[in-house]
C-alpha cells in the first residue's frame, strides 16, 4: 500500500505529540512537494515547523506527475489538490490520509480509499500505539473540528 498525506492529519498529530504513529503504522509516507511548502510555511504553528523543517527519513516528498486541473479540485487547497493527485497515480493501492471535509468528498468520489486524523488515532490505538483518550483529549484542545457524537462513539468502541 502507497501512503499519500495531506497537510492536516500531519499537522494535528504533531501537535498532539503522536506522529510518531505514522511510521509505525506505514513505514513510509508520501507527501507531494505542495504539502512540504504548507507544512514550511511560517504562519505555521512552531512545533510544526520545527517537526518538518527537515522531514523526518520515514516522510518521502515527491512530485506530482499530472496536476489536476478538474473543475471540482478548483476550491481546494494546493496541498489537498496535490495530494489527491499523487494518490491518483496509485489509485488501486493508494490511501490518502487527509482530514478537510471538501477534500474528502472529492477523493472519494474518484474512489480512493481515505483515513483521516481520527482513523490514524484509532488504528494507533488498535495496536497500542497510543492510549486514544488522551490523544483525543489533546486533539480537542486544538482547533481540530468534529462533532462530539463522532468522538463519543470512536471512544465508546475503544473502552
Amino acid at each position: 500500500m502507497t501512503v499519500i498525506a495531506d497537510t492536516s492529519p500531519l499537522n494535528y498529530l504533531v501537535l498532539i505529540g503522536t506522529i510518531e504513529v505514522l511510521p509505525q503504522l506505514f513505514g513510509t509516507v508520501l507527501i507531494p512537494r505542495e504539502v512540504l511548502h504548507e507544512l514550511q510555511d511560517p504562519a505555521t504553528p512552531p512545533g510544526v515547523l520545527a517537526a518538518f523543517r527537515e522531514p523526518p527519513t520515514w516522510l518521502h516528498v515527491v512530485e506530482i506527475h499530472a496536476p489536476s486541473d478538474a473543475a471540482d479540485m478548483s476550491t481546494l487547497g494546493a496541498g489537498e489538490r496535490a495530494a489527491i493527485g499523487l494518490a491518483l497515480e496509485d489509485h488501486d493501492r493508494a490511501l490518502l490520509l487527509i482530514d478537510e471535509i471538501k477534500g474528502r468528498r472529492v477523493a472519494a468520489q474518484r474512489g480512493l480509499k481515505i483515513m483521516g486524523t481520527l482513523g490514524l488515532l484509532e488504528a494507533g490505538a488498535s495496536r497500542g500505539l497510543l492510549d486514544l483518550p488522551s490523544a483525543i483529549g489533546r486533539l480537542q484542545e486544538t482547533n481540530f473540528h468534529v462533532a462530539p457524537t463522532l468522538l463519543d462513539a470512536l471512544l465508546k468502541r475503544h473502552s
